[in-house]
């Protein structure tokens, strides 16, 4: 299984970025996706995560109201990851995940990509 992010750059506070990740190879059936993210000298934390469906969405709280977490409605191999109001507190790496369930628990993830940098300037 491979997961590919896309989608980081830099942006000033306030602006937006969207970010994708596309699944491929033997993956589960009805498997979720998630965000997690790791910001320079901190721990990876969860941001979001999503059911196969859509159906189930869940978001960390410091990113509530801010960001959304979708599937492609053509192919749910691809999770979106909208971030509006970003806010350099949102400087980190974000990392795409596979898990068999839905969770947002980064041990029960099975597969990660590699990351991409989302960097936000004040």
């Amino acid at each position: 299984v491979q997961l590919v992010e896309s989608g980081g750059g830099l942006v000033q506070a306030g602006g937006s970025l969207r970010l994708s990740c596309a699944a491929s190879g033997r993956t589960f059936s009805n498997y979720g996706l998630a965000w997690f993210r790791q910001a320079p000298g901190k721990e990876r934390e969860f941001v979001a995560a999503v059911s196969w469906s859509a159906g189930l969405q869940y978001l960390a709280d410091s990113v509530r109201g801010r960001f959304t977490i979708s599937r492609d409605n053509a192919n749910k191999n691809i999770v979106y990851l909208q971030m509006n109001r970003l806010k350099p507190e949102d400087t980190a790496v974000y990392y795409c995940a596979l898990s068999a369930t839905t969770t947002t628990d980064a041990r029960r993830m099975d597969y990660w990509g590699k990351g991409t940098l989302v960097t936000v300037s004040s």
